[in-house]
């Protein structure tokens, strides 16, 4: 029988913006790794499949609220020795990493957790980043995403330059079989990898890869090499139609295998449908506008600070016109050809979670959407992002 896939996707102290803000936030926290270990407990004892860990590579505006502290590769390997059974995702970017750094440090995690790890691969999205990397701007989309499949390639032929049996440990001879640890010789446009790697063969061999993209070159990359993807969708109809686009591409590659495809998901939880509106709206009213403006502007690449609040959004550039990250954009621009909201109106939908879907109500019936998504080609899973991460985590 198939079974829907939740991770949870951990973020500070929880996906609203303003989060932080709220009395029973963990902000104190962020820097004390049992914090995280508890969670990852939490969620194993509910059985979810893995933690997820986005990053980024710049600081942004330090006063709106933290949005990274700890490094998540360095988080998940204490998280591993904390938890037995759950995976544990983290984002590496294929512009900014090399993929002997990437390959060592995955394999080397999933020696840890004793074959959990997944990685997610991204291509970075903003300038502030770059610039914190030797370049002027972030390079154009096409050369990220050709960097990014050449990237994938090296790491798992890094993975696979250990053969399975390579090691002998044998105290009286060799420490290995070198005839088993083969160099790559790889020479690519974008990088120079001799191998082999410092890392034997790790449990699963290869982690599991995941994959986010929304654009031609996004879909075309999560196609041909994702084991799982991260999507954005922002209704069921838009689900649905990314649903049947990679299914359709995967199946083009030749690929004969379930690649499940997972949105994200935010969700305010009470005892009653009232209840959860009003843990709603008690996050959005401790957002200030600047924040929202803020963000709103990062997520369109245009200065919207003076914008009218009560006024209709202004017109934006078309999607094939945009140069940023198309999946959150792209969403954006369905909520004001769908909602026409007010600036006021769309700030409010994009304070947690940036555009994903929002279910409001109670678990029951969240629980039913979800099976919705889940038996109509919405989803095969989701990614959890709770707008506020638990205060206390209670009989762990």
């Amino acid at each position: 029988m198939k079974q829907m896939h939740i991770n949870l996707f951990i973020y500070g102290c929880g996906h609203h913006r303003a989060a932080w803000r709220h009395p029973d936030s963990q902000v104190e926290r962020l820097g004390d790794i049992r914090y995280f270990q508890d969670l990852a407990r939490l969620a194993e004892r509910g059985k979810l499949d893995a933690v997820f860990f986005a990053d980024g590579q710049s600081a942004d505006t330090v006063s709106d609220g933290p949005r990274w502290f700890l490094e998540p590769l360095t988080m998940l390997s204490a998280m591993a020795v904390a938890t037995e059974k759950i995976g544990l995702i983290s984002t590496v970017s294929s512009t900014f990493y090399t993929p002997f750094h990437a390959a060592r440090m995955l394999a080397s995690l999933d020696h840890i957790s004793e074959g959990r790890m997944g990685w997610n691969v991204v291509t970075s999205m903003f300038d502030a980043e770059a610039r914190n990397h030797g370049y002027e701007s972030m390079p154009d989309h096409q050369w990220r995403y050709g960097r990014a499949g050449e990237f994938i390639e090296v790491v798992k032929r890094l993975w696979d330059s250990w053969q399975d049996d390579a090691l002998k440990i044998d105290r009286e001879g060799d420490y290995a079989d070198v005839t088993k640890v083969l160099p790559l010789h790889h020479q690519g446009e974008h990088f120079l990898v001799d191998g082999p790697l410092t890392v034997p063969r790790s449990p699963q061999g290869h982690p599991v890869l995941f994959q986010a993209g929304a654009s031609e070159q996004g879909r075309q990359l999560a196609s041909a090499v994702s084991e799982a993807i991260y999507a954005v969708a922002y209704d069921l109809p838009a689900a649905q139609s990314y649903y049947r686009d990679i299914k359709r591409r995967v199946r083009e590659a030749n690929r004969h295998v379930e690649v499940p495809i997972m949105p994200g998901l935010v969700t305010y939880v009470g005892s009653t449908h009232q209840e959860a509106l009003a843990k709603q709206k008690e996050l959005d009213e401790l957002l200030p506008a600047e924040t929202s403006l803020r963000q709103l502007g990062q997520f369109i690449a245009q200065d919207c600070m003076d914008w009218d609040l009560d006024a209709p959004v202004p017109a934006l550039p078309p999607l094939d016109e945009f140069t940023g990250p198309k999946g959150r954009y792209g969403t954006i621009l369905r909520i004001i050809q769908t909602e026409n909201p007010t600036v006021r109106q769309l700030l409010g939908r994009l304070a947690a979670g940036g555009g994903h879907c929002t279910m409001v109500g109670t678990p029951e019936a969240i629980a039913d959407q979800m099976e919705f998504w889940f038996r109509n080609e919405g989803a095969d899973g989701f990614n959890l992002m709770p707008p506020l991460c638990p205060a206390v985590l209670k009989t762990l």
